[in-house]
């Protein structure tokens, strides 16, 4: 068999088994492992607090510190692509105690930016609390303060 006739024979190997490990609704390893590859290539650049976001879903005036009866915004920034990925948040109060879980289903195909927020008419005690923001393997968290 000649050099040309190799390749050509590689080049369809190649493309068979992608074909194969790709199709929709295919069961096994193959399949499996494609969309957990695409879960893991979604990862949180930046997680910005503030008090109102701009258009663009981006926090306008980052900060740390907020009043009793502020909204707290949270921009996530992911980079990456997937068919469909979830954001995990989760506010915490001094350390341990849970104000809000929340999530987002989104399909990414590079840079994207989701927000969460929390808000409290009768106010949020004072004291210490943080935000994380969990996608695939990526976690990203901010500590920030009530006063």
């Amino acid at each position: 068999m000649d050099a040309r006739m190799k390749a050509l024979a590689l080049l369809a190997a190649a493309v068979t088994l992608t074909g194969t490990g790709c199709k929709k609704g295919s069961s096994g390893t193959a399949g499996q492992d494609v969309g957990m590859a695409s879960t893991r290539e979604v990862s949180i650049g930046s997680v910005q607090l503030g008090r109102s976001l701009s258009g663009d879903k981006r926090v306008s005036g980052s900060t740390d510190k907020f009043s009793p009866r502020d909204t707290i915004y949270a921009s996530v920034e992911t980079s990456g692509a997937a068919p469909n990925t979830t954001i995990n948040a989760r506010w915490t109060y001094e350390g341990q105690q849970v104000v809000k879980e929340d999530s987002r289903s989104i399909s990414p195909t590079g840079s994207d930016v989701t927000e969460f927020h929390i808000s409290k008419p009768s106010g949020w005690p004072k004291g210490k609390y943080q935000f994380t923001a969990t996608v695939g393997g990526s976690t990203q968290s901010k500590d920030f303060e009530v006063k």
